[in-house]
Order: C-alpha cells, then structure tokens, then sequence
C-alpha cells in the first residue's frame, strides 16, 4: 500500500473514530423516564416521539441493568443484526404529499399567522426532491451516510474480536434488500466495520431481490407474500385502515386550533400528519425543525402512538401475515445460533422497518394480551416503535458462551447450559419473556431454540399462509457463510 493511500485511510480512520465518540457521547437527556412516557419534565425530547422518522437513538426502557457488556464470565461468540436503513429523506409518496400541501398553502394567498407563520418563509428541507426522495440523508449532524459509518466503527470496537479471529483468507459474507438506500447503508456500515478496501479483501455484500418470485427464501417476505400484497382489508393495507381511524380522534381538535389562527384555510388530517412527519424528516437533513414546535407534548404522544398503530397492523402482531413473515428470518438465524461460530461469527443483514417488524412479531417480544385500540391511546402499552425501529435501527441477537454460573447458580453449575442468547436493541439488552434465567437475563440456547420452535409450530406455514406454490422454497437458504 502506497504511503498516500496509508495516509489517507488512516485519516479516514480517525474521522470514523472522532465521529463514533461523539455519537456514543451524545445522550439525548435519557435521564428521565418521566419525559419519555410524557409524564412531564423540562427534558422533552422529540426524538423519543417520532415514530420512526427520527434519527437513530438508544433504547432506555425496558431493558436489563447493566449496560451491553457481556456479563461477567461470559463472551460473545456469535452476532446476527438485522438492521433498518440509515437516515432518509421522505418516501416519494410522503414527500410527494407534502409538496402538494406545500403548494396548496401557496396558492391560497394567505398569510399565516399564529403557530404557522413561520410557513410563510420557510423551504423545503430538499432542493431536488425528485432526486433526493428515498435516498440517505447526507447532511447534518443525523446524515444517513454519517450515522451508518459511525454504526459499523461502533460495532467493530464492540466485536472486534470475533473480527480479527476470522482468517484473512475467508471472506464475510453480508446481506441487503435490493433498495439504493439500503444498499448504501450496507456499504457505509461496512466501511466503519471491515474497513476502506473491504470489497476486495474481508467482505462480499450480497444484494437480495425486492421481487415477488423468492417465496421464502428472501429479506423482504412482504414481496413475496402474496395474499399479504392482494388481500386490501387485512394485509398491508391494513395498517393505514387503522392509522386513518386513530388519527380522526386528535387530528381535528389541531385543525380547529389552525382555523382558529387562520380562518382562510382549513387542513385535513391528512395534511395535518404531513406536518407531523415534516418535522422529522427535517430533522434528519437539517439538525432541527420549526415544525416541531407548533405541536405540543400530547400531540406527540398521539403522533408516537399513530406511528405504532400503523407498525402494529401493517406488519405486526396485529396483522394476520405479520409473524408468518417474520419467522423466516428468525427460524434461519435460530438454526444458526444452534450451530454455534462454526457457521460463521458475523451475520449482518439490511433491510426496512417494514422488514424487522414482522420478526418481533413472529418472537413475540412485545407481548399485548389485547390488540391496541384505535379509539383512544392506552396509557400502557407494550408495543413502542419508537426505540426499536428509528432510522438505523438495529436488532442484534448474541450467542454468549459463559465459562462459569452466576454466584447465586453455583451449586447447580452442572446443570447450567454453557451457551445463552441475549437480544440488543438499539444499545439495549431487553429481555425474552419468561426466559431470563441465564446470565445477565440471557436465555439459554436451548430454551431459545425450544421458543422459536414453538412459535413456528403456532405462526404455522408460511406458503400455506401467503397461498404459495409448493413448489415455492420453503425457508431462507442463502443465509450462511
């Protein structure tokens, strides 16, 4: 290697380790519960209530004591993520949506006032949205392209020595849907994990069709599935049937605040949650938005929680494909948690929201006992996107090899199993219900395995559920290294 080309990736190094302290130093007022759940507190913050439009942050409820360290004794062995796409713009049809109420606003004539004057000399957070819709943010202190290097320097100061174990001559193989933006958040990650030239050294990306005609064996079930696609009152769509239904109930009360501001024009509810969204979306380009103040806390809480109706039944427990969807991607990895590092130590896969949802569901680690109401916001809830699936969200599960029981497990050490699992979400261990008699609240293997099981023999088959072919593959094969 040149000393230019010496100079240069130690440069970039640096920068990708300046870049992952400040991020890792960052802590967005996580000191307060309280704030989180809406209880009060002068520490708001409006990152904890975006629904997913917000750029990435730690999880800091319900999860286990004690950081993410391995517990004492214990060491990980093998890693499988399956992380959503960095920091985006809007979707075309959001942003699309958007622009048309933009311009709507312009041709009324009207001035605003009161919460919306600011509108009035405002920009839209995209110059080209034609070009930039869909795409990685790249600007900004929550860039898309920023925050997924930072993820991969991260993850390799966490797991570096699984990285260094794995013999120079064996490429690590990786996985992304055929997206741009996920194909992008892939590579970045891989430059902060494997390093500048991992395309033609430590690593080898393999990009999976977005198509209809992989039956199971794909990252993005929902294409495959084809009563999820066609059924228009209970599969995709469903989770927009219920969103429109849960916005009806805050919505109009801001409209009648708006009108009452402005008499010249009245917004929609739909409008309304555009307004909501931009305040997100423009955080992800900019650092910060006027938008979010012109809502207050409980608007965002009902935001939050629209965001979680339409993840809940779009995809999640509440749709009647989501597990069936999910469980292939689960079943596929329990299978080789089982095997151990021999199959490999380094899983990592990229994908959608709309992707990892449907795995959570198919675990069931979010348990409701009720499906969540849409004429009302429950004060209690489960089920909270937010921290689970922002932008660059990311869960990750671990296979701990523990040498030694726990104090309290001495004499039963015998009996121990020497192999547990344990789920990080977003830099938070969140336990497996009803299994967290391992170390550190892990699971042991076997239980693990035994869960995933039972929940497949439950969820059942995912052709028969999708009205599949049996000549369609039947399970996720391309995932191994």
């Amino acid at each position: 290697m040149s000393s230019a080309a010496v100079f240069r990736w130690g440069s970039i190094w640096a920068a990708g380790l300046i870049i992952v302290f400040l991020l890792s130093s960052y802590n967005p007022r996580q000191s307060s519960l309280s704030a989180i759940f809406g209880l009060g507190g002068s520490d708001w913050d409006i990152l904890y209530h975006l629904g997913g439009n917000g750029p990435w942050i730690k999880k800091i409820d319900g999860i286990v004591a004690g950081g993410i360290h391995a517990p004492e004794g214990c060491e990980v062995e093998q890693v499988h993520m399956l992380s959503r796409h960095g920091e985006r713009y809007p979707t075309s049809n959001a942003g699309g949506r958007m622009l048309t109420l933009l311009q709507r606003i312009k041709d009324s004539n009207i001035t605003l006032k009161g919460d919306l004057d600011f509108v009035n000399d405002w920009q839209y957070f995209s110059l080209e949205p034609s070009a930039e819709h869909d795409q990685l943010t790249n600007t900004g202190p929550y860039a898309g392209t920023l925050s997924s290097f930072a993820a991969g320097t991260r993850l390799r100061t966490r797991y570096l020595h699984l990285l260094i174990s794995i013999p120079n001559s064996r490429s690590t193989n990786f996985w992304a849907s055929d997206c741009n933006r996920v194909i992008e958040t892939a590579r970045y990650f891989a430059t902060g994990f494997f390093g500048l030239d991992w395309n033609s050294t430590s690593a080898k990306l393999h990009v999976m069709p977005e198509t209809p005609d992989l039956g199971a064996d794909t990252l993005t079930p929902g294409d495959t599935c084809l009563k999820y696609r066609e059924d228009l009152m209970t599969g995709h769509d469903y989770g927009l049937i219920q969103l429109t239904k849960f916005r009806s109930t805050y919505l109009p009360a801001i409209s009648a605040r708006f009108q009452a501001q402005n008499p010249g024009i009245k917004f929609t509810n739909g409008e309304l949650y555009s307004m909501q969204e931009m305040c997100g979306f423009e955080i992800l380009v900019r650092g910060s938005s006027p938008w979010c103040d012109i809502f207050n806390h409980d608007d965002w809480l009902n935001f939050e929680y629209a965001r979680d109706v339409i993840h809940y039944y779009r995809a999640g427990p509440g749709n009647r494909f989501g597990p069936a969807m999910g469980w292939l991607w689960l079943n596929a990895t329990a299978n080789l948690l089982s095997k151990g590092p021999d199959a490999g130590k380094l899983f990592f896969s990229f994908v959608h929201d709309g992707d990892i949802i449907p795995m959570l569901a198919a675990l069931d680690l979010f348990h409701s006992k009720e499906h969540l109401p849409v004429s009302h916001r429950p004060k209690i809830r489960q089920w909270r996107t937010s921290q689970v699936v922002p932008m660059n969200g990311r869960i990750i599960f671990e296979r701990l090899k523990c040498n030694r029981a726990s104090k309290e497990k001495l004499k039963d050490q015998e009996k121990i199993p020497k192999h547990y699992v344990r789920i990080n979400i977003n830099d938070g261990i969140v336990p497996f219900p009803h299994c967290t008699s391992g170390p550190g609240s892990s699971c042991p293997l076997e239980d693990f395995l035994a869960i995933v099981q039972r929940r497949g023999r439950e969820i059942g088959d995912f052709r028969k559920i999708c009205g599949l072919g049996d000549d369609a593959p039947a399970r996720i094969e391309f995932l191994h290294q």
